[in-house]
Parts: C-alpha cells; structure tokens; sequence
C-alpha cells in the first residue's frame, strides 16, 4: 500500500512538473495535480491497456510513437473531468504526456519492488 500512495505522490509530482514546464497544461493547486495523477492512474491501469491492444496494428506501424497519442488522450480525458487542471489543446497534452512520463519513469526508477526508496551501490570487485 505504501508503494501504491508514493507512486501517486510521483504521478502527481510528473505532473506539477508538466504544468511548470508547459504553457498548455495548468493546475491550480497541489489537490488539483492529486485528483488528476489518481484519475490517470485508474485510466493508464484499465484503458490505455485495451486502447494498445485495439490500436496494434497503427502502434507497429508507426514503431511505438502512437502511443504518445494514445497517452495525450488519456490526458485530455482527466482535463474534462477535473475541474482544478486544464489542458489547452492536443499538443499540449502532447508535450505534457511525455513530460510526464519522462518524470515519473525517472523517479519510479528510485523506487524498488517493495514500494521504498531504493539506492543503488556499486562495488568494486
């Protein structure tokens, strides 16, 4: 459980980091980013799933790149139904879906399969 909230909490961060970085994306506050990070974490666990599996012929067609598509929707789905985060157009959500991503795999990353912090030391041998 504790894993699941401090991947939330990175969602959320991803995204205030989206919405400094881009002049499409707004939030209007910490909750704002909270509500928006726990509704695209429910869509990326159970649409995008099936939106990749019905769109697989286009995804290895253009070698992967149709899912940033796929995740700017996803975005403007979470903009239509929280009223604190905005995004303005389709590119914005765009630059703001891999912004995020890029954002959240890199601070995942720190996080081992136990939910903590983890530190990677290296040893010479």
């Amino acid at each position: 459980m504790r894993g699941l909230a401090l991947r939330w909490l990175i969602l959320t961060v991803a995204i205030l980091v989206a919405s400094f970085l881009l002049n499409g994306i707004e939030v209007n506050g910490f909750f704002s980013a909270l509500a928006a990070a726990a509704i695209l974490g429910i869509l990326n666990a159970f649409l995008r799933p099936i939106a990749l599996l019905l769109t697989l012929p286009l995804n290895i067609l253009t070698l992967g790149l149709f899912t940033f598509v796929i995740n700017a929707i996803l975005l403007q789905m979470v903009s239509s139904v929280i009223s604190g985060f905005y995004v303005q157009n389709f590119w914005a959500a765009v630059f703001g879906s891999l912004i995020i991503s890029l954002a959240s795999w890199g601070l995942n990353s720190l996080i081992n399969e136990n939910g903590k912090v983890g530190v990677i030391v290296l040893k010479k041998q």
